[in-house]
């Protein structure tokens, strides 16, 4: 029989498996000679450690908008907030590109500016809502109830009195 912590780990190291997966993002085509199809170079950002996820948000929570606000933009209003904010994007997005601590000191500035220079707007944008929402517990609320009432181990209610 497993306890309630027990049951709560598990289902903590299932969401963070899930975000480990992590999310491309193309960062540059590259045209070769000889070759028909352009290179494509591209990142995949994924949820960094604790020490990342704080700096993330400390770098959030300094740009004063709110994850609804960033989806609700209109174009003029997401170029404003790139002429702003971007570098403080920039970095973000190379803290989920740069999730050791070797990594952040030597490849995070180099990673902030090559997203910087040739990553194109709607994707530098796009990476960040993405990954905003993807940093809270939000989509797997669903997936946790679904599996608490299908879970084959769970006492039923006849065995809680009985224990068998």
């Amino acid at each position: 029989m497993m306890d309630e912590a027990t049951v709560r780990h598990i289902q903590m190291e299932g969401a963070d498996a899930l975000l480990d997966a992590g999310v491309v993002v193309p960062l540059m085509r590259l045209r070769l000679p000889f070759r028909k199809q352009p290179v494509e170079i591209s990142l995949t950002m994924r949820r960094p450690c604790l020490s990342g996820q704080i700096l993330i948000a400390r770098e959030y929570l300094s740009m004063g908008v709110t994850s609804e606000q960033m989806w609700s933009f209109t174009k003029e209003q997401e170029m404003e907030f790139l002429s702003k904010h971007g570098r403080a994007v920039s970095r973000m997005i190379a803290y989920t590109v740069c999730r050791s601590l070797f990594a952040r000191k030597f490849l995070l500035r180099p990673t902030a500016w090559a997203v910087r220079n040739f990553m194109r707007n709607d994707y530098l944008l796009g990476a960040m809502k993405r990954f905003v929402s993807l940093m809270g517990t939000d989509p797997f609320i669903s997936i946790i109830r679904s599996a608490e009432r299908t879970n084959p181990m769970k006492l039923r209610m006849s065995q809680k009195r009985k224990g068998s």
